[in-house]
Parts: C-alpha cells; sequence; structure tokens
C-alpha cells in the first residue's frame, strides 16, 4: 500500500497529450515525439502556484 507522500493525485496522461496535438496540429504525435513532449511538459507546469491556487481555493 502506498503513503501518502507516494500517492499520485494528479497526473498527464498519453490520451490527454494527444488530444492537445489533434487540436493544434490536427494529428497525433509519433512515439518518439510523445517520449519528447512526455518528458518536458512537466517543466512548463508551475506545481508550486497550482498547489498553492488549490489551497486557497479549498482552505479557508
Amino acid at each position: 500500500m502506498n503513503s501518502e507522500i507516494e500517492r499520485t493525485v494528479y497526473e498527464i496522461s498519453v490520451d490527454d497529450l494527444q488530444h492537445v496535438a489533434k487540436e493544434i496540429l490536427d494529428r497525433q504525435l509519433t512515439d518518439e515525439e510523445l517520449a519528447a513532449v512526455g518528458g518536458s511538459v512537466g517543466d512548463y507546469i508551475d506545481w508550486f502556484q497550482a498547489i498553492e491556487n488549490a489551497i486557497n481555493q479549498h482552505i479557508h
């Protein structure tokens, strides 16, 4: 059983990546492109700010 520290609370799936690719490129990503995009998408998400916003929205 996973501890609270190890539990994933949010993730981006391959389907999520393919959905956006279809919208902006009008095609799906290749396996090579999926590896590149999937490996770097987290670099573009301000995780601290996202978590802070969620805390501020739900914790009063």
